[in-house]
Order: C-alpha cells, then sequence, then structure tokens
C-alpha cells in the first residue's frame, strides 16, 4: 500500500466525524481537577478539568488541541467518561497503551470505541496524542486528590 493510500486509511471518515464533534468540549468553571498534557513530539495539547462525586467523574470539560487522531480520541474518552473511576480511566488508558504499541485487543467496553484507532498502531508518532485525553484525565484525578489544582506535565 502506497504512503498516501495509507494515510486515506487512517484517517478514515469514522475518525474525522468523531474529531468534528468532541462531546464535553465546554471548560469547567467550578472544578476538583484540572491538568494539561503536551505531547512533545507534535505539540497537541489537552485540557482536562473534572468535578468529582463519590470517586466518579460527575461533571468533565475538555480543551483539545490536537491533530483528528487526538480529536477523534477525545471523542471517544469523551463520550464515555462520565460516572467513570479513576481506575476504570486508568485501565482504558492502559489498553489502548498495550492496542497501539503492543498489537493488544480493542479496550474493554465502555471504551471499546477506540478500536476506530486501530490502524494508528503503525504510526508511532501518534500515539501520544491519541493517549493525551486518558492521561490528563489521570492527571486531573490526581490533582483533585492532592488537592493541587493545575498539573502541567507532558506525555510518556
Amino acid at each position: 500500500m502506497s504512503g498516501d493510500a495509507e494515510m486515506i486509511k487512517l484517517y478514515s471518515q469514522r475518525i474525522l466525524a468523531l474529531a468534528s464533534d468532541i462531546p464535553h468540549h465546554t471548560r469547567l468553571s467550578d472544578w476538583d481537577g484540572q491538568a494539561t498534557k503536551r505531547s512533545p513530539l507534535c505539540g497537541s495539547t489537552v485540557t482536562v478539568e473534572l468535578r468529582l462525586k463519590a470517586g466518579r467523574i460527575a461533571a468533565f470539560g475538555q480543551d483539545v488541541k490536537a491533530c483528528a487522531l487526538g480529536q477523534a480520541s477525545a471523542a471517544v474518552s469523551g463520550a464515555e467518561i462520565l460516572g467513570r473511576t479513576e481506575d476504570e480511566v486508568a485501565a482504558a488508558r492502559d489498553q489502548l497503551r498495550a492496542m497501539l504499541k503492543s498489537d493488544g485487543p480493542v479496550p474493554d467496553a465502555p471504551f471499546d470505541g477506540f478500536e476506530v484507532l486501530a490502524p494508528a498502531k503503525d504510526y508511532k508518532n501518534r500515539h501520544a496524542s491519541i493517549l493525551l485525553t486518558l492521561e490528563a484525565t489521570l492527571a486531573a484525578f490526581e490533582a483533585a486528590r492532592l488537592g493541587a489544582g493545575e498539573t502541567l506535565s507532558t506525555a510518556p
């Protein structure tokens, strides 16, 4: 397959549709934890704010400045993020990372929508952008737990 054909496959209509319809794209004015993650390779940046109730995400806001793959990932995350615990988000992140980097299976439901990003496993330079929203969400959980407010760090 030529390089152009591979890129067309990677940026499928489904990915582009997700990228154009990111849930929870409004920032929260009152949050328990906030975090910003940046991919040093491509410069994609995601800021997440969350409000917690009994250890679960009760409100979620995200500001996504990323490529279409990072935006699609934010859309999949955002569609399923409300009501999730830190452990559930960590499991989704770990499973998504394994899918991309180790040819692992698609993440478990409710995060099985990440299947759309499976073709990106061959594009290592896109992995950090795809993981940003989940990474920022976990950092926001940590900030809320520590009462630390905003955390700024880069993606692994």
